[in-house]
């Protein structure tokens, strides 16, 4: 018998990478242990690695990327998510710190050069500086300054691939070189080059310094989710009311919320009212009304009442901390589109290095000019850096992902959200999508020689056992009346359908009215017409083979439905209702909300082979439910969406999890994909246009090297800049 197979996942930061050849190569050694299945991102310099315990550890995983060349922080598990974070953050900041210092000695020992290259501008050939003074400036800048191009060559090298440090080093030495051997055997006909080799690590530099401070932006939107959490909280202990670290919270310990603080940990009301504004987990601004027995949340904000609460999630195990790994887990991922551009990348440097020598070769023997071709080869190596096309994916993904957050939307990884713009039909689930989820008595029919107290009675009392909306609406409305219920003995339910038990003994049935007909029971349609006509569902009830009766149950259609199947229309989206209320009721609240096709009387366990269906005329089919009880469905479709609110949403039920409980969300979902992948087309363009114009000019000799660093340099900075543009989409008003 074979071992359980036991998959872990971990998120490790990792320093050192320069461009996306340098994730391919670590996500490619990682990917070669047994059992692991590794996604290096480049934008987020972390990799997200799943394992088979079994096989490999954390260790393991570890010590594969440092012997690729890198470096990977070490976290103390005891920090909270806020301390790593900022701990993380510490960091790069002195790294960064560090590099603008470097980059400011750089520019002080460049810029004599750059006057130099004054000469070239007025025709003039004799040098402004003495050869052995360029030589004195340069050779700092390229072995000092320029040091980190060799480690990371090196280690890209010994590690079988190139990247953008291999370029850089091996353009910038040629340069160099020869300017150095020119200078050292005193050839006075040639040019020198220190200009452009000093010149293009400077620019390099920059180019990297810039591309390190717009990534730190598109990591923005995590960052304001861990800043929202509390530090301390105020607990009743023995009595009396102490302020203490919010990681030192327990399960059951008992906490105060003062007016216009945050909860500092997720807990249900135990005492007092309030409103509480919920904005930072669904983006409504409106506050949600909380009394005993409600659920609240970490970092939302309690409005003017005094309540105490009891915590039940702490640590990593509130909504919050929830929210932030499923952000971290979908900007780590990649979307399918960036598969051309991981290809192209594995290539790439090998690609390039022969392109150069090839324009070397090419100048050289063909018209005679050893200089140009050199000088050319030297454009051609350092225009060609890859590191646009590895940012041009994650960046967008990471901005979108984070802008869906604050607006609750939460994708769970990039996958998703590039499907979701390609939906052509949304199903969705009728109760609580698309109506408020919470069903009310409208009507009980009982025929002539019975009062609706008793039918109540009967139908409570053989509900109360069960946890249906419909079933709670009867339940309350007995109760509400002060009816008594009787309590049920031999309870058999069948999903989707009805119930039978006994009460004193005797048989009774309740559901919908086809179940009573497969039980033999005839429901007079003079009843059931007017009820299933405006919309309401049903429910009949009868003692063994007698009609005693129906219940009508009315769920009002949220005040933002009718909108949303309008706007998914205007989107383009064909919008399926999925219900299994009889066709009558299917059909008043399809006309209500505006769409034109349903179907009835489906069970739940049939729902994902009405997805099925829908996608047999391969259209890409997204389905909207609650993530729970419509699982298969969600499962069956190619994109699908949870919505709910609070802890009840299914975080791992669906690829999308709407915060907000209405279906424009849905909407608002499809729309910041389609605006995310618009982002990352753009970006892929930006970064295969700079390379298929540049490096041809550069081969040709139109292009100087330094020239082709500075393009070179903001081909990463445009790219990156694009996708924060990203930060300026919002979701649609609700009052629109």
């Amino acid at each position: 018998m074979n071992a359980p197979v036991t998959r872990q996942t971990v998120d490790l930061p990792i320093e050192g990478m320069t461009c996306a050849a340098c994730a391919a190569r670590i996500e490619r050694q990682l990917n070669k242990l047994p059992g692991v299945s590794a996604a290096v991102n480049f934008a987020s310099e972390r990799a997200h690695v799943e394992f088979d315990a079994a096989a490999a550890n954390e260790a393991r995983l570890v010590d594969t990327i440092v012997k690729a060349g890198f470096t990977v922080p070490q976290v103390d598990p005891a920090v909270t998510l806020m301390e790593a974070r900022a701990a993380e953050k510490a960091r790069k900041e002195a790294a960064y710190r560090a590099e603008l210092k470097r980059f400011w000695i750089s520019v002080a020992l460049t810029l004599p050069l750059v006057a130099q290259m004054g000469a070239m501008v007025t025709g003039e050939h004799e040098d402004w500086l003495p050869r052995w003074l360029q030589l004195l400036l340069a050779t700092p800048v390229q072995f000092w300054i320029g040091w980190r191009f060799y480690v990371g060559a090196f280690n890209a090298l010994r590690g079988g691939a190139g990247n953008m440090d291999v370029l850089v080093a091996l353009g910038t030495s040629m340069a160099w070189l020869f300017s150095a051997v020119v200078t050292a055997a005193d050839l006075h006909h040639q040019h020198v080059y220190f200009e452009a080799s000093a010149v293009v690590i400077t620019l390099v530099l920059m180019g990297k310094l810039l591309e390190a401070r717009a990534k730190a932006k598109t990591s923005a939107a995590i960052e304001a989710l861990i800043r929202l959490q509390p530090q301390t909280a105020r607990v009743l202990r023995d009595g009396e009311l102490v302020e203490v670290p919010v990681a030192s919270l327990n399960p059951g310990d008992v906490f105060v919320v003062r007016p216009g603080e945050s909860v500092p940990v997720d807990g249900e009301v135990a005492e007092g009212a309030s409103s509480v504004n919920e904005a930072m987990l669904t983006g409504e601004s409106l506050p949600v009304a909380k009394n005993p027995g409600d659920k609240v949340f970490a970092a939302t904000v309690n409005g003017e009442g005094l309540i105490h609460c009891r915590a039940t999630g702490v640590g990593s195990h509130t909504l919050l901390a929830g929210i932030i790994r499923m952000v971290e887990q979908a900007q780590g991922s990649k979307a399918p589109v960036q598969r051309l551009a991981d290809r192209i990348s594995a290539i790439f440097v090998p690609v390039v290095t022969v392109i150069a020598f090839l324009a070397f070769a090419g100048w050289w023997f063909f018209a005679g000019d050893f200089t140009s071709g050199l000088v050319n080869a030297v454009a051609v190596l350092v225009i060609a850096c890859p590191c646009a096309l590895g940012l041009a994916t994650p960046t967008a993904i990471m901005v979108g992902t984070g802008r869906g957050a604050a607006s609750g939307i939460l994708v769970k990884n990039a996958e998703a959200l590039e499907l979701a713009k390609n939906v052509e039909v949304l199903a969705v689930d009728k109760t609580g999508t698309l109506t408020q989820g919470k069903p009310e008595v409208t009507d009980v029919v009982p025929p002539s020689g019975l009062v609706e107290a008793d039918l109540l009675r009967i139908a409570a009392s053989l509900e109360q056992g069960t946890t249906h909306p419909l079933a709670e609406a009867i339940v309350a409305r007995a109760r509400g009346q002060g009816i008594e219920l009787m309590p049920p003995e031999g309870l058999r339910a069948v999903p989707g359908k009805g119930l039978t038990a006994m009460l004193d003994g005797v048989d009774y049935s309740l559901g919908s009215p086809a179940f009573l007909a497969e039980r033999g029971v005839a429901v007079p349609e003079a009843l059931l017409a007017p009820l299933a006509g405006a919309g309401k569902s049903v429910v009949a009830v009868s003692r063994g083979p007698t009609f005693l009766g129906l219940v009508g149950v009315a769920d009002r259609l949220r005040p933002t439905s009718r909108a949303a199947v309008a706007r998914l229309k205007a989107q383009g989206v064909e919008v399926v209702m999925l219900t299994g209320d009889n066709a009558a009721t299917a059909a008043a609240i399809a006309r209500e909300a505006g769409i034109a096709r349903f179907e009835a009387e489906v069970l739940p366990q049939d729902k994902a082979a009405a997805i099925a269906k829908l996608k047999a005329g391969g259209r890409r089919v997204g389905m909207v439910g609650d993530g729970i009880n419509d699982a298969p469905a969600l499962a069956a479709a190619d994109v699908s969406f949870a919505i709910g609110g609070g802890s009840d949403v299914a975080l791992e039920a669906a690829d999308v999890t709407l915060m907000r409980n209405d279906l424009l969300s849905a909407a608002d979902a499809i729309d910041l994909s389609r605006a995310t992948l618009a982002k990352i087309r753009q970006n892929l363009f930006f970064a295969f246009i700079y390379n298929v114009l540049g490096i041809p000019l550069a081969a040709l000799g139109l292009l100087n090297p330094v020239i082709a660093g500075a393009a070179m340099a903001m081909s990463s900075v445009s790219v990156v800049s694009n996708s924060l543009l990203l930060r300026r989409w919002k979701p649609q008003r609700r009052d629109e």
